[in-house]
């Protein structure tokens, strides 16, 4: 992925989250919420939700909501069931798409994920038909502009920590990691202070779609827009080159 530098994207999309706060503090409290019930709650024995935790943190989620989330998962009555579904499909241009959801109601999740595949052009396969096209990857990205280490210091704390690759892009500086090594990696540049811009276990693509047809991208937004706007959908991975 060298020089393909995901961060605009990330600037893009928090401008836009910005005015969807509470939507994502509402998808990372269903997260809190599934990590508690499957290890406990407490984060230094739970790695899943360190690492929701983590993506909190990121998400500017204030302390005292987290504590609030994590005690009531923990408590007798934790709320609503969710577990996750994923779905896999083809976008228009030869694009492969994953929706990762985590849902109360499976039948509703279905529908709209399918309708949002459907309006942009694109169609639901099979579990496994473009996931073989992507590797699970810990991924942290750096903000240059916050960061005042320099890259190959950088580049050796986070090699020392146990990262298995490190890319300088225009404006950002990202290290993957196996998802095993991901938490200490994360932690330990927290410790050191590094402004971590984003932290999460990603699926990666292999290669690149590039799709230029003007028709083609719209039924691709439509697509991505639609699923953004499911309070079920976590996550969405594709590999529409969008540079």
């Amino acid at each position: 992925m060298s020089g393909h530098s995901k961060f605009a994207n990330i600037k893009h999309k928090k401008e836009r989250n910005d005015a969807k706060k509470g939507k994502i503090f509402t998808i990372i409290g269903r997260e809190i919420a599934v990590a508690v019930k499957e290890g406990g709650p407490d984060p230094s024995n739970n790695f899943k939700l360190a690492t929701v935790i983590a993506k909190a943190k990121a998400a500017n989620m204030p302390n005292d909501t987290i504590d609030r989330g994590i005690k009531k998962a923990a408590g007798e009555n934790g709320g609503a069931n969710y577990e996750y579904i994923t779905y896999e499909g083809y976008g228009p241009g030869g694009t492969a798409i994953i929706v990762k959801t985590l849902t109360d109601n499976k039948n509703r999740t279905a529908a709209d994920v399918r309708s949002a595949f459907t309006k942009g052009g694109g169609n639901i396969g099979t579990p496994g038909c473009v996931s073989f096209m992507f590797d699970e990857k810990g991924q942290i990205l750096v903000d240059k502009e916050e960061c005042e280490m320099d890259a190959d210091d950088l580049m050796m704390e986070a090699l020392d920590a146990g990262a298995a690759d490190f890319e300088e892009n225009d404006d950002s500086y990202e290290i993957l990691t196996d998802p095993e090594s991901f938490e200490d990696v994360r932690s330990a540049l927290e410790e050191k202070k590094i402004p971590i811009a984003e932290a999460e276990i990603t699926m990666i693509p292999q290669n690149y779609v590039s799709v230029t047809d003007d028709k083609l991208v719209g039924q691709l937004n439509r697509i991505l827009d639609l699923l953004d706007d499911s309070d079920d959908v976590q996550y969405v991975y594709h590999n529409w080159d969008e540079g």
